[in-house]
């Protein structure tokens, strides 16, 4: 057996409401939607992983999401630009990323990165 993918779900009674967040500003693609249920990803491959945490490093909030981009900074500007508050950062942090921490439109903390 081996693991072919992980799906993060979260409820949501809008789900609509995700796409200015994670495809018009993170470029994401609308992968399938049900109405019920919108899922974004990329169709290029990504590797599978799972954190479990007691912080979020820095002695920060546990994130519910960690999303990493080939460049944070320009991804901090989408992010500012489109009004969504940034609650942390932006920080080079010791373990070698650059990164900060967003709500999205659900109220989720996510950890926008990039390894430097």
């Amino acid at each position: 057996m081996q693991v072919k993918r992980i799906v993060a779900n979260f409820p949501a009674s809008d789900p609509r409401l995700a796409r200015t967040f994670y495809e018009d500003v993170l470029g994401l693609s609308l992968l399938m939607d049900h109405g019920w249920i919108v899922t974004y990803g990329s169709q290029s491959e990504m590797s599978v992983q799972v954190s479990f945490a007691t912080q979020g490093g820095s002695n920060t909030a546990v994130p519910d999401l960690s999303i990493e981009v080939d460049d944070v900074d320009a991804a901090l500007a989408r992010m500012r630009g489109a009004g969504f508050p940034i609650e942390y950062g932006p920080a080079d942090e010791p373990w070698g990323v650059r990164r900060f921490f967003v709500r999205d439109p659900f109220g989720k903390l996510v950890n926008i990165l990039s390894h430097t």
